[in-house]
């Protein structure tokens, strides 16, 4: 979006782009920009925050309006409550000593989630759950499996592993009040078999003589900030 911004000036439409990498923002110099410290597709911050969205985007349109530049970057001057823990959220418990047994322990809690939200993301890896764990293993194994909807073990990969942190953000919302984004991944990172699993399968496709595979794998088997 960045670099779209430099076109649509050029041909005189005024732009101010959200900027949810602050360094790609220094690097293509669009010219507005408003970086928050929201995490990657919530550019506005948690979703149903009304309010904040709309504080957001009121200081981004009035980047319009500023005399100066060409080029503006502005960081938003507040956090997102997503990085403010929520008072009496407590994880679900993952005592499930393999990814397998952790799958079926958290399956209520899943279920759950999706009667009380009606409606789930989990679906991209055209698998069921309980399907997962054995599909892992091949990748682990380094046999390149693929499903046939998606037709190549890169996508097969990337989208099992956004199945997987779907389901787990999913059941830790099942009961109880809202977590932060940043709770569901402190304990999705650093106390799940899960999230275990994912950084072995970022290690293998790291490694990997298949380029696409290599590829997804450095860039969305694993945030940066977890990796390990």
């Amino acid at each position: 979006m960045c670099a779209l911004a430099h076109k649509l000036e050029a041909r005189g439409f005024p732009t101010v782009a959200l900027a949810a990498v602050r360094a790609q923002a220094e690097k293509t110099r669009p010219p507005r920009a408003l970086w928050t410290a929201a995490p990657l597709g919530r550019p506005v911050g948690e979703p149903d925050d009304k309010a904040f969205q709309l504080r957001v985007l009121r200081h981004a349109l009035g980047m319009l309006e500023r005399p100066d530049g060409p080029v503006i970057l502005e960081d938003f001057p507040e956090d997102p409550p997503g990085l403010t823990d929520t008072p009496g959220w407590t994880p679900p418990a993952t005592t499930g000593a393999t990814f397998a047994a952790e799958l079926a322990a958290l399956m209520p809690l899943w279920h759950a989630a999706t009667r009380r939200f009606g409606r789930t993301s989990v679906g991209l890896s055209h698998q069921q759950p309980d399907a997962w764990p054995s599909f892992a293993d091949e990748v682990l194994a380094e046999r390149l499996p693929v499903i046939p909807q998606l037709e190549t073990t890169a996508l097969s990969v990337r989208f099992l592993c956004d199945d997987i942190k779907a389901f787990y953000g999913e059941a830790a919302q099942a009961v109880g009040p809202k977590p932060s984004h940043l709770q569901v991944d402190t304990w999705f990172w650093r106390s799940t078999q899960a999230g275990a699993l994912l950084q072995a399968l970022r290690k293998v496709a790291m490694e990997s003589e298949n380029n696409a595979l290599k590829t997804v794998g450095g860039r969305f088997f694993v945030p940066t900030p977890w990796v390990t």
